[in-house]
């Protein structure tokens, strides 16, 4: 189907929009009045402008205030209509928005809206244009679509239509299977967004809430397929706002917003894309810096050891039972360097930069997250290299689709010499889960990128306190558990520092694993005191057990399904790592101590 999406969705001037747009695949584009106003560009211009990037101008919006008003207003509403008709041809464009109004002029009168409109689709129809009529969920008399729909069907102008809003729609909590009774060429236009589900008045939540479809709680996939059962034939538009998006940098924002389209055609049924491969486990993180010594003490302490290295590159393969780290002191690594922390002293620039996923068939992979505009990163490879294929997270962490000792796929473990002094360590550790930290205006983005393109799951959000303000996170994981990304929402606009990653390492005893760490010289977060004062308030525990998660800083939490027990390494840069020990069916990540762990960090640093 063709996409279009509201220039007011995006940030910068107009021509900065209609070029994102653009450039992200999008057929046509609403454009918003106030965008129109501001440019210096003619109204023929845009739609040169338009032509020349491939885009249709679907819709001119919007025209508030319009119907059940006073003859001598309605006056005044159909000079401000030939103006705008005027403008809708020298822009090429062949529908209008219609907002029900919310003038306090307003009467409560269907037969006068109807008579009004059906007016107005008169003189529209003289300039061989349409009226789309659509209800605001905050209109004065008319905020349903049935109730809309109604007064379009008693007009009955064809120059007359309604528009559908899936946020005016769905956040009333209306019953979208009336959609249905409506005639497909009577729907002049469909505007899709989501929203989180809150309790909050609706025009607020349109205004700093609406976000991109499937990246909040609404069905827009029910919705959606009611529409096109009715027949209708136009195109899937995106209307969406929020405070993010208004200051979010519009390419990477129109990229986001075509996806979200992609996803849903195919969730709907109307677009096929290449199926999901979704990732069996974590076959490698890489970590990059420019000094290894530190990372690789900290390494050593945790019971890696350094078993093989790049044939021809200087990353380091790190190994510790099933748990694999690269570390990678090449160019790449240089920029790093130049982060500063919180208080804006220079840090040594070790970062989380790419993570191994294993694939059960990783060109499949590649294929659905190049169908989903993920950028394929070009890669340096010599004959002998492995042909690992790698996309870009939203948040710039590469992504390696690969295999680990797999017969017939190959194999990225290939392009490492062992060191035959330094056999891989038979430990119990194994990756549990990756914390990406990802920009504050990523947080959505990078929800429906895991989703969408490898196919994961998302848990539900939750809110954590730190020191300095609230945090926001969501897990995305595989349906078994063996890949588990929690993604929190990393710093305000303005901070020049993003919370550091972390890899959890799982082992089956965390007090022993503990104990080895920092027998080694390894030195744990410490966690105060006042915590296990709580904590026995709120958990009984065996003689001795409380005193030995004193002494070591491990953390405690219980759920219905079992129990979870995890502790901290210092930073190194912005990587730190977790011990954790999950016992029964424990699903969670222990975000009730989240708030003690980050003080604590604060403190540390």
């Amino acid at each position: 189907m063709r996409t279009s999406i509201a220039t007011v969705s995006l940030s910068g001037s107009l021509t900065e929009k209609l070029a994102a747009a653009a450039r992200a695949g999008f057929d046509g584009v609403e454009i918003f009045e106030n965008d129109l106003l501001a440019s210096p560009l003619t109204p023929e211009g845009v739609r040169a402008r338009c032509a020349d990037l491939g885009l249709t101008v679907d819709l001119f919006q919007p025209m508030r205030d319009v119907e059940a008003v006073p003859e001598t207003e309605f006056a005044r509403n159909l000079r401000r209509a030939r103006h705008k008709f005027e403008l809708m041809g020298r822009l090429g464009a062949d529908t209008l928005l219609v907002c029900s109004s919310v003038s306090p002029l307003a009467e409560d009168d269907d037969a006068l809206a109807a008579e009004q409109l059906a007016r107005l689709a008169d003189l529209a129809q003289d300039f061989g244009v349409r009226v789309a009529y659509e209800a605001l969920a905050w209109g004065r008399h008319v905020s349903t679509y049935d109730h809309a729909w109604h007064i379009v069907d008693t007009a009955g102008h064809p120059a007359l239509g309604t528009c559908l809003d899936s946020f005016h729609i769905l956040s009333r909590g209306s019953d979208p299977k009336g959609i249905e009774d409506i005639p497909g060429e009577k729907i002049f236009f469909l505007q899709l967004a989501d929203a989180p589900l809150l309790g909050m008045d609706v025009l607020q939540w349109s205004r700093h809430h609406r976000c991109f479809p499937g990246q909040g709680g609404f069905d827009v996939v029910d919705l959606v397929r009611r529409v096109l059962h009715t027949g209708y034939d136009g195109p899937l538009s995106l209307e969406v706002f929020n405070d993010v998006l208004r200051q979010a940098e519009a390419g990477p924002t129109a990229v986001d917003a075509r996806r979200s389209l992609l996803l849903l055609q195919e969730e709907v049924g109307v677009a096929a894309l290449p199926a999901p491969a979704t990732p069996t486990g974590i076959a490698f993180t890489e970590l990059v810096t420019p000094d290894a010594e530190p990372v690789g003490a900290l390494l050593g302490r945790l019971g890696f050891a350094r078993t093989a290295r790049h044939r021809r590159k200087p990353v380091d393969l790190w190994e510790q039972g099933d748990a694999r780290i690269l570390v990678n002191t090449g160019p790449t690594a240089l920029p790093h360097s130049r982060l500063r922390s919180r208080g804006g002293t220079p840090v040594d620039g070790t970062t989380l930069a790419a993570i191994g996923l294993e694939s059960p068939d990783p060109a499949a992979a590649a294929r659905r997250a190049e169908a989903l505009l993920a950028p394929v990163l070009p890669r340096r490879r010599a004959a002998e290299d492995a042909p690992l294929d790698a996309v870009a997270a939203p948040d710039g962490t590469e992504l390696f689709l690969c295999a680990t000792h797999r017969p017939g796929l190959p194999d990225w473990r290939a392009d490492f010499e062992d060191d035959p002094h330094t056999p891989a360590p038979a430990g119990a550790l194994r990756v549990d889960h990756v914390a990406l930290t990802q920009p504050w205006h990523q947080f959505d983005e990078a929800v429906l990128f895991h989703r969408g393109v490898l196919g994961l799951d998302a848990q539900e959000s939750v809110d954590v306190a730190d020191p300095y303000g609230l945090l926001r996170s969501r897990a995305v994981t595989s349906g078994d558990g063996a890949v588990r990304f929690p993604l929190t929402v990393g710093a305000a606009p303005g901070d020049d520092t993003a919370h550091a990653r972390h890899i959890a390492l799982a082992t089956d005893d965390v007090v022993a694993a503990a104990r080895r760490f920092t027998a080694a010289g390894g030195r744990l977060l410490p966690i105060p005191a006042n915590y296990y004062d709580d904590l026995a308030a709120r958990f009984e525990f065996p003689d001795g057990e409380l005193e030995t998660y004193r002494d070591l800083g491990i953390l405690y939490d219980r759920d219905a399904h079992g129990t979870f027990r995890h502790c901290y390494t210092r930073t190194v840069g912005r990587v730190f790592f977790e011990l954790v020990q999950r016992d029964g069916d424990y699903r969670g990540y222990g975000a009730a101590n989240a708030p003690v762990r980050l003080a604590a960090q604060h403190t540390a640093r």
